[in-house]
């Protein structure tokens, strides 16, 4: 396999659970954070596609360390039950069209399917890109209920966090912002 292709899940982890990011505008995450929940969360469009992200230095590339936009300004560290993840992928597609699929039978599909699966080059600790990719999750419909419903365990604030290895980078103290690093294993389904 050309090392540019490798598709690996990597991910902070527990026994039970696996860590997922997601950025948000301050009134969402406000709400989310106070209720250890998005359901019921006025901000959180539940008829909108959401997209999770387990490797963390992509959800810093895609939000900018969380400077990107007043949208992406929060960055919530949410903690999901491994049978929820393990749904997901079981339940996926890929968010790009194969090509033996006719656009009718692609519609179809899509319509069938509730969760999308991309695949992009993860990111070192400058953002640039890596030989290996990440993966991101697009929840829809009844996986967006499922998220919300059943498989959220904790959501946590890490904006602070997120930016105090951002200020580590700025002013070159690489090492130490590696150490602050979430430890991301190989998931294994």
């Amino acid at each position: 396999m050309n090392a540019f292709n490798e598709k690996i899940i990597r991910a902070y982890q527990t026994k039970s659970t696996i860590r997922v990011y997601q950025a948000f505008s301050s009134e969402l995450a406000d709400l989310a954070i106070i209720n250890n929940s998005f359901k019921d969360n006025p901000f959180f469009k539940t008829t909108r596609m959401t997209w999770i992200k387990p490797s963390f230095l992509w959800m810093m590339y895609r939000s900018g360390w969380g400077m990107k936009d007043k949208n992406q300004q929060r960055i919530l560290a949410i903690d999901i039950t491994k049978d929820g993840f393990n749904w997901a992928l079981n339940h996926s597609c890929s968010s790009q069209k194969p090509k033996d699929l006719s656009e009718n039978d692609w519609k179809l599909l899509k319509q069938n399917i509730p969760v999308r699966i991309q695949w992009d080059p993860d990111r070192n600790i400058f953002l640039e890109p890596q030989k290996y990719k990440a993966i991101q999750i697009g929840l829809t419909g009844i996986a967006v209920e499922k998220y919300i419903n059943d498989w959220i365990l904790n959501i946590t604030d890490i904006t602070k966090y997120v930016q105090r290895i951002n200020n580590l980078i700025l002013n070159n103290k690489i090492e130490e912002a590696k150490i602050l690093l979430p430890n991301e294993k190989i998931y294994c389904i």
